[in-house]
């Protein structure tokens, strides 16, 4: 910390309670009242370095009685007036950055300028100040100084003068300046240093990370630091990094923004520091004033910092215009959210559901109306450089879309959500967004679980089945993993008519794969030549045969898993046969039947297919299974 020594005799004031004396060995002969302490002193000291005090003590000297003097408004109080007391003494005191600006203030009040002698108390602190301004520590601890004397330092324009200050080192590297910064001691120890050709050398010193001033200036009230804000955004420094500090910030001040409850409890947010809770009415208009200061460009906060405050403001019953400024800012960047930073509580004054679902729907509609506007026509297509390596990330859209249905089936089980809502926000992710419908099907399976098989029908109606499948259409069946297929084919609780449509979507996957496999077989068999006309030798030939019959293994225990699966399916196609709609509904949607049948009949004179060479170069035949023949068809 900076220091400045003036003066240069003893102490010489003996402190009684509220009451100075000068020790001086002559009689004091005017008496200075600052509020409740008194001040014994002389009056020569007092004449020849002050102003005010040389007219005061003349007033009251004219009026003849005991010289006492009252002065109950001097910025600083009595410890600001006792050390300007010291200087017209010439005691020995300390300037500092902590005592500097009410003692500025003070001389500035008690007129001590130049007319009062070279040297006088102004002009040694404006010295003082020049250099306290030169490091980051001492400026914010003078400008932390400045509330106590908050309206005279402005009107010296030391406050502009600290804030201008911080703001150019803020935005400036301090590494390339060596200015010390978080308080850290300025000194260095010998082990900071090398000998270079004899001369000390200070040691290359660590990074300092962007975030490096954010603590610092977290401490101070909230005008000084939105004028701090202001002019280190004047300056020009990256809306990042102003963003993390503003949060950073708001951390600091909101309790609510760390999990704690209003009250009266305290709040530790500095070692020996302890600071009560602000009120609820508090809380709100800071939390409105930090969300001005947050920059307005697109991904410099944080969503789930955007998403937090905005929960906040719930609570706390910010103001529209607040509350919708979040959302956009939420909306704009919903890419970036997770699950549980969208789990706001309901605060509204009819609470029907356990989340704010509407405030969700509206944070999807501004992140769905935003592309809209960005016109992308296929999002779903990959980057070339991501091909070519393997990897690939998931577009905004589709990361958006697992997002919703994730929240979907976190919110599904509450029995007060109603149909509406729950079919509102799953329609608004188009169908080209999900890649896999699972994430969806997992939330509806959940909805139908808490609004089907309710114990107490009378609170909470029962899904008719018109809505049943009106909730269902928002997945596609084409689009559920095997996984997904094989749970819904069993899902008691989804429409009859959506079982048939995965079974069969299911069979036509099978059949496509199926297909595939014989394909690659057809391959395989034209490119054999029993006769060697490719020029192959005997070992050769003999390698090319086993390489061929390890591909044909393959393909016979794909075929016998594919056959189990089918197996499985019709066994849940019987046990959906026992309802009354079996296959009168099956053959009416798809037309199977007499095509099933007779298809069967064909396949039984195909059951032999040719599938490897001997080692002679003769083809053998290979009795296939009824369902791979069936699906061949």
């Amino acid at each position: 910390m900076a220091c400045m020594r003036l003066g240069s005799k003893p102490e010489a004031f003996h402190r009684e309670g509220e009451t100075w004396h000068c020790m001086s060995g002559l009689p004091s002969d005017v008496t200075v009242k600052i509020n409740e302490s008194s001040f014994h002193l002389h009056k020569f000291p007092l004449l020849s370095r002050s102003g005010l005090l040389e007219r005061l003590i003349n007033e009251a000297t004219n009026e003849g009685s005991d010289c006492i003097i009252e002065i109950h408004d001097i910025p600083g109080g009595a410890k600001a007036f006792e050390l300007a007391t010291k200087f017209c003494y010439g005691i020995k005191l300390e300037l500092t950055a902590l005592n500097a600006v009410s003692l500025r203030c003070a001389a500035e009040y008690l007129q001590m300028t130049e007319d009062y002698g070279e040297g006088n108390l102004i002009s040694q602190i404006e010295t003082f100040l020049n250099e306290v301004f030169s490091s980051w520590t001492d400026t914010i601890k003078a400008l932390e100084r400045c509330e106590e004397v908050l309206p005279y330092a402005e009107e010296l324009h030391i406050v502009s003068r600290c804030i201008n200050s911080l703001a150019m080192k803020a935005c400036s590297d301090p590494s390339l300046f060596g200015w010390p910064v978080s308080g850290q001691d300025t000194a260095k120890s010998s082990k900071d240093t090398i000998l270079w050709n004899g001369i000390p050398t200070e040691t290359k010193q660590s990074s300092v990370n962007d975030d490096w001033w954010y603590e610092d200036v977290s401490f101070l009230s909230l005008p000084l630091y939105k004028r701090l804000i202001v002019a280190i955004t004047s300056n020009g420094l990256k809306a990042e990094k102003i963003a993390g500090s503003v949060a950073f910030y708001a951390m600091r001040h909101l309790p609510l923004m760390n999990g704690q409850q209003s009250g009266n409890n305290t709040n530790h947010v500095n070692p020996g520091t302890t600071i009560s809770i602000p009120s609820e009415a508090d809380q709100r208009a800071f939390l409105e004033e930090i969300v001005n200061l947050l920059p307005n460009q697109k991904g410099v906060a944080q969503t789930k910092f955007l998403l937090r405050l905005l929960r906040m403001a719930m609570m706390l019953q910010a103001s529209s215009s607040c509350r919708e400024n979040l959302e956009k800012r939420a909306g704009a960047q919903l890419d970036q959210a997770a699950v549980e930073d969208l789990l706001i509580p309901n605060k509204g004054y009819t609470v029907e559901t356990l989340y704010d679902i509407e405030c969700v729907q509206r944070i999807v509609d501004h992140f769905m109306s935003l592309n809209q506007l960005a016109n992308i026509s296929s999002p779903s297509i990959l980057e070339e450089d991501q091909l070519m390596d393997g990897s690939y990330s998931l577009t905004s859209m589709t990361m958006v879309a697992n997002l919703v249905d994730a929240y979907l089936a976190e919110v599904a089980p509450d029995v007060n959500l109603k149909f509406p809502k729950f079919q509102q926000l799953a329609a608004v992710i188009p169908d080209y967004a999900r890649p896999l419908a699972d994430g969806i099907y997992h939330a509806i399976d959940i909805y139908l679980k808490n609004n089907v098989f309710v114990l107490q029908p009378q609170s909470h109606p029962w899904l008719t089945e018109a809505e049943r499948e009106q909730i269902c259409r928002l997945m596609n069946c084409q689009k559920l993993s095997l996984d997904a297929s094989t749970h819904a084919a069993q899902n008691e609780r989804l429409p009859l008519r959506v079982v048939v449509q995965v079974l069969f979507f299911e069979q036509l996957r099978l059949r496509t794969s199926i297909s595939g496999w014989f394909f690659v077989s057809d391959n395989l068999d034209s490119t054999q030549n029993p006769s060697g006309s490719l020029g192959l030798g005997k070992n050769d030939h003999t390698q090319h045969a086993h390489s061929n019959a390890a591909s044909f293994d393959d393909v016979r225990e794909r075929v016998s898993e594919l056959e189990k699966e089918c197996l499985s399916m019709r066994q849940e196609l019987r046990k959906l046969g026992k309802t009354k709609r079996r296959w009168n509904f099956f053959s009416k949607t798809f037309g199977f039947g007499e095509r099933w049948r007779s298809t069967n009949l064909k396949n039984q004179q195909r059951c032999n297919v040719e599938t490897q060479p001997s080692s002679a170069g003769a083809p053998q035949k290979h009795e296939m299974g009824e369902v791979g023949v069936k699906f061949m068809a």
